[in-house]
């Protein structure tokens, strides 16, 4: 009952975070589209008013005609409208996602044995600080060096080192799929944290100055500004970490660490396309495409740099023998096949963890998959030292989700999924 309770506590969980996500990405990515895009007024009684761009737009069969004020308008209305809880309910819901999927289950989701074997509180208490202290470095840099000369460069230069810096260490501390996602979450707490540290309190002053009469000072607008860009080239890492736990050739690759940077390189870079196409077109900064083609060459990149190593040729076939000699033998191959994956059940149920027990049931049930003639979702098994590096996820599909194999094709019983349960909680130990 906990299990079918938990299942349905991280479907609804999910559900509601992939919403509340896309309601924040949209209005993000709106509103950085729109201030691209502004031109100066022509009317005059806008200019009159302090207008210092507008937008018209169809869209839905109505025409629109978005204003912006340089600093602020001539009055405020009674109803604005803010946009936070987009962002406050996506963190929210986000948090509590890898509280119940990772933090829930640290033994079996968070700690790979065979990377950093320590206790579930202990793995608990650095993931929780790679979200603060994340937060805390980044935003010393903002405060340092935001309002400086070249300030942007330099906090983009720094905060680039600074990433790459967390996913290393966190490839090397959890488990590879774990660390994907902590990577993820790491960043998105830090955009939450914008809004909710810069942003908002940003505006919050400036509308208070309007109201009360005050000279409204412009380094709120000018900060939130420079959090909310931040923001947006933060968004297609961020996404690509979280949809990453779906194809465990990536997370699982020996160099993890630097798949993940390449990837929310390639996905930063395209997003400055995006963010810059709008200008270009009304003439205001150069032809974006190179970051474009930068992002693509470092994904086509890593896509050559990843394949699959080559299928070594068969071993040649010894000449048959005459049929009267044969059949024994092939009596005997027979027997000795059909008891194979009933010899691992004795291994299961003595409590043994021996790998060479695991590597019998992995020939029986993974190989055709998972072997030398083809490796689905990038995934080779059929070596000590691929077991090894694949480990992590093979205790998760096979043992955990029982997933693996897909449909139960090959029937890998309970003992021996068992057998691989207890080779992996010993550390996957491989000759």
């Amino acid at each position: 009952m906990e299990n079918y309770l938990l299942d349905w506590a991280n479907l609804l969980l999910r559900w509601v975070h992939v919403i509340t996500a896309i309601a924040w990405v949209g209005s993000s990515f709106y509103f950085v589209f729109l201030d691209s895009s502004l031109t100066p007024p022509e009317d005059e009684d806008l200019k009159k008013q302090g207008v210092s761009g507008e937008l018209w737009a169809v869209h839905g069969g109505g025409f629109y005609h978005p204003v912006k004020f340089a600093v602020s308008p001539p009055e405020l209305p009674k109803h604005l409208h803010w946009f936070y809880w987009e962002s406050y309910s996506t963190w929210l819901s986000g948090f509590a996602l890898f509280t119940l999927s990772y933090l829930w289950s640290a033994g079996t989701y968070l700690i790979d044995k065979s990377r950093m074997d320590w206790a579930p509180p202990a793995a608990i208490g650095a993931a929780l600080a790679f979200l603060v202290v994340f937060w805390l470095l980044y935003d010393g840099i903002c405060r340092i060096f935001g309002q400086k000369k070249n300030g942007d460069a330099i906090v983009g230069g720094l905060v680039l080192v600074l990433v790459c810096i967390a996913s290393w260490l966190a490839c090397h501390l959890f488990a590879g799929r774990a660390a994907f996602l902590l990577v993820g979450a790491m960043i998105a707490t830090s955009m939450s944290a914008n809004v909710f540290f810069w942003i908002i309190p940003g505006q919050r002053t400036v509308v208070r100055q309007i109201r009360t009469g005050q000279n409204v000072d412009p380094i709120h607008g000018k900060r939130g500004k420079q959090r909310s860009v931040h923001n947006t080239y933060f968004t297609l890492p961020v996404i690509f970490a979280m949809l990453s736990n779906h194809y465990s050739f990536t997370w699982s690759h020996p160099q993890n660490w630097l798949v993940l940077i390449i990837m929310m390189f390639a996905g930063a870079a395209i997003r400055q396309f995006f963010v810059m196409r709008h200008g270009y077109k009304l003439g205001r900064n150069p032809n974006p495409l190179p970051y474009a083609l930068v992002g693509v060459v470092a994904l086509v990149g890593a896509i050559v740099w990843m394949r699959p190593a080559p299928v070594p040729a068969p071993a040649p076939v010894a000449a048959a023998k005459p049929a009267t000699v044969a059949a024994p033998a092939a009596s005997s191959a027979s027997t000795a096949s059909q008891a194979a994956p009933a010899a691992a059940a004795p291994a299961a149920a003595g409590g043994g963890s021996d790998f060479a027990a695991v590597q019998t049931v992995l020939e029986q049930r993974c190989y055709l998959c998972h072997g030398a003639q083809v490796q689905m979702k990038n995934m080779r098994l059929d070596s000590p030292a691929l077991v090894k590096q694949h480990a992590q996820a093979v205790y998760q599909q096979a043992v955990v989700q029982k997933l693996m194999p897909m449909n139960n094709a090959t029937q890998m019983t309970d003992a021996e999924r068992a057998l691989i349960g207890r080779w992996f909680q010993d550390g996957a130990k491989v000759p």
